[in-house]
């Protein structure tokens, strides 16, 4: 079975909806972020909430409810973290985790160089390759609803593919022909 993961830069907003899209269509998937914390909207833009990666997200759900729930509920945040709480435990960060993935799905160009950074950085010693896919998604509810339809799209023709070496390259031209995002993509070794 094919090992997918998705990355955005805090496992929030982005990659969570790929990541449960992917699993609501049975696919085998991770999702993780490359951020240093995991970064929130606040109360004003100055004043960002920001958490740990491995914060649960029932603990942040449950602290910006008794934050303040109107600001919240009307921003969308308690209607995101009650979908992430429904599909993995708390935001994972890329650079601390060890598992290799088949394809790995980025939703912005700079959480694909940090991916494909800490790739190479570990030295390639599988010698396993990883195709690497970078949807350029804007950080916004509807964005992400949007680009995790391009996601589950790539995901099925991928899995479609009964040679993914030669497909791929037609693959993301098809996608990139019928869907409104950005695609970039590389393959990298474990």
């Amino acid at each position: 079975m094919v090992k997918f993961a998705v990355i955005c830069a805090s496992n929030m907003n982005r990659s969570m909806e790929g990541h449960y899209q992917l699993k609501k269509h049975g696919y085998n998937i991770c999702s993780y972020g490359t951020g240093t914390q995991v970064r929130l909207p606040g109360p004003s833009q100055d004043r960002p909430n920001v958490y740990e990666f491995g914060t649960p997200y029932n603990r942040i759900y449950s602290e910006l409810k008794m934050q303040d729930q109107n600001l919240y509920t009307r921003n969308g945040l308690l209607m995101m973290l009650d979908r992430n709480r429904k599909v993995k435990e708390a935001p994972q960060r890329f650079q601390l985790e060890r598992d290799s993935h088949d394809i790995i799905f980025t939703c912005e160009e700079k959480v694909f160089d940090a991916v494909c950074e800490e790739i190479f950085s570990r030295g390639g010693t599988l010698s396993r390759p990883v195709h690497v896919i970078n949807i350029e998604i804007k950080d916004n509810h509807d964005e992400a609803v949007k680009g995790g339809k391009t996601i589950l799209e790539l995901a099925r023709l991928i899995i479609e593919s009964d040679d993914l070496e030669r497909d791929m390259d037609s693959i993301v031209e098809d996608v990139q022909s019928r869907f409104p995002h950005k695609l970039l993509y590389t393959v990298a070794f474990y």
